[in-house]
């Protein structure tokens, strides 16, 4: 992998939601964290704050209340970038409010130059499209929700 596509992995990355990624080929291992609780704070060479260390550590537990019940989501199974069509000026795949049917192209993933079509996993209405054009999605992500038509 070239240096230009590793900035660019890590550009991506830095702009997006993910709070973690890794990436391994034979080549090589990538992996890049948000997560600041990894680090540990210097204040000298051979002197660690202690202040920072010995104190609890409080995470923020985010309790979703699940307002898309009946609503299906369209996840992402794999990490890399939303194209909500087959081409930069092309129609999109779907739109809010189309009907749309088991199997059908619904956008493309698209993850070391390689494009992986993602299709509907049952029939409905697409009721909410959750991701953006060109946005970085991590694995499991949910990319937009269909509803029953009606």
């Amino acid at each position: 992998m070239k240096i230009k596509e590793i900035q660019s992995i890590i550009k991506d990355f830095e702009s997006s939601n993910l709070m973690s990624l890794e990436i391994e080929t034979d080549a090589f291992k990538l992996k890049l964290s948000k997560n600041k609780n990894d680090q540990v704070v210097v204040e000298n060479e051979n002197e660690i704050k202690t202040e920072e260390i010995n104190q609890p550590v409080i995470q923020e537990q985010t309790v979703e209340v699940n307002t898309h019940a009946d609503l299906t989501p369209i996840k992402s199974p794999l990490v890399g970038t939303f194209y909500a069509a087959a081409t930069p000026k092309g129609k999109p795949f779907v739109a809010i409010g189309q009907e749309i049917k088991k199997g059908q192209v619904v956008c493309i993933i698209e993850a070391m130059k390689i494009m992986n079509e993602i299709t509907a996993p049952t029939n409905g209405l697409v009721k909410e499209i959750v991701v953006n054009n060109g946005d970085v999605v991590g694995y499991d992500q949910v990319l937009m929700r269909v509803g029953e038509p009606g």
